[in-house]
């Protein structure tokens, strides 16, 4: 998986931007279709079309913040601030959620007739289409440049997608049964899917903010890095690591025998750090030397230095 470097990540806003091109064009797109049929299930396809701009937008200003650089008020980077995105992200989906459905079960108890229902629907398949394509785009932005914002505005693109495709459905069976109430039926079945989604964005936002570990794959990567140099009776321990957006965050322990050099302890520190960074890239890497005969070196192996075995 390839990083984009901290510095060159501004340029990820193009992407911000063309979300939200997308969300006006299907929002004009969709509302349209709603005042062509009446169609409540295509009402909440295009309130989750508003969601998608709101979200767009925030997702632009916080991927200019995250692409700013360390400063003295903030040592290790500004890149956290993707979370907030995607947490707000989160919330918004569930807002518009309860607003879809609230509106679903008024027309489930009162259903009416829909109006130009083909011509409403040619103009969904295309907002669909839309959001397909940018979402196929994000996706892959996303994944290239490992931001979880771009990952979540293309996560809501196409699960926009299925939903408008479920509306379609309930839409057009309405028109060919006669039966009034699959429309908003339809729309409550979105509402909930919405739900599933805001749930998932906002806990992936809090295990951001918590300072999660990384994943075990990449874990599996710096362990096959530090085998290399276990030799000569070289050890390691502490290892922790945290995800903060798109860097990542590794310190250990690194334990030589006593009788080396400070050159040779600090000669392979060197060695071991610009590895990691190699094998996993956009990381921090900070170690620490201790003497291998030393009872205190291994007092770190536990998280918290005050702990004491057995307690």
């Amino acid at each position: 998986m390839s990083r984009t470097p901290v510095s060159e990540r501004s340029s990820l806003t193009r992407y911000a931007w063309l979300a939200i091109a997308a969300a006006v064009t299907t929002i004009g797109l969709k509302g349209g279709a709603y005042l062509l049929t009446g169609s409540v299930g295509l009402l909440s396809d295009a309130v989750e079309s508003v969601v998608n701009l709101a979200a767009a937008t925030m997702a632009l200003g916080m991927l200019v913040v995250a692409a700013s650089p360390p400063d003295e008020e903030h040592a290790y980077g500004h890149n956290k601030a993707e979370y907030f995105a995607s947490g707000f992200e989160g919330a918004l989906i569930l807002v518009a959620a309860v607003g879809i459905g609230w509106v679903a079960l008024q027309r489930l108890l009162d259903p009416r007739p829909l109006e130009a229902v083909g011509l409403g629907l040619v103009i969904s398949v295309l907002a669909a289409l839309v959001n397909l394509a940018v979402a196929r785009v994000l996706f892959r932005a996303g994944r290239q440049h490992d931001s979880i914002t771009l990952e979540a505005d293309a996560h809501h693109l196409m699960t926009d997608v299925w939903t408008s495709g479920g509306v379609l459905l309930g839409v057009g069976l309405a028109e060919l049964t006669g039966w009034d109430r699959l429309d908003p039926l339809m729309a409550l079945f979105v509402a909930l899917n919405i739900v599933r989604m805001g749930v998932d964005l906002l806990r992936r936002s809090a295990l951001g903010l918590l300072d999660t570990a990384i994943p075990e794959e990449e874990r599996t990567v710096i362990d096959a890095v530090l085998a290399g140099h276990m030799r000569h009776g070289v050890k390691y321990h502490a290892l922790r690591t945290r995800r903060a957006g798109a860097r990542r965050f590794v310190s250990l322990h690194v334990l030589v025998p006593g009788t080396w050099s400070v050159q040779q302890g600090h000669h392979l520190l060197e060695e071991i750090e610009e590895e990691i960074r190699a094998a996993l890239p956009a990381s921090t890497v900070f170690t620490h030397l201790e003497p291998l005969e030393d009872p205190v070196s291994w007092d770190d192996v536990h998280l918290d230095r005050s702990r004491q075995p057995g307690s």
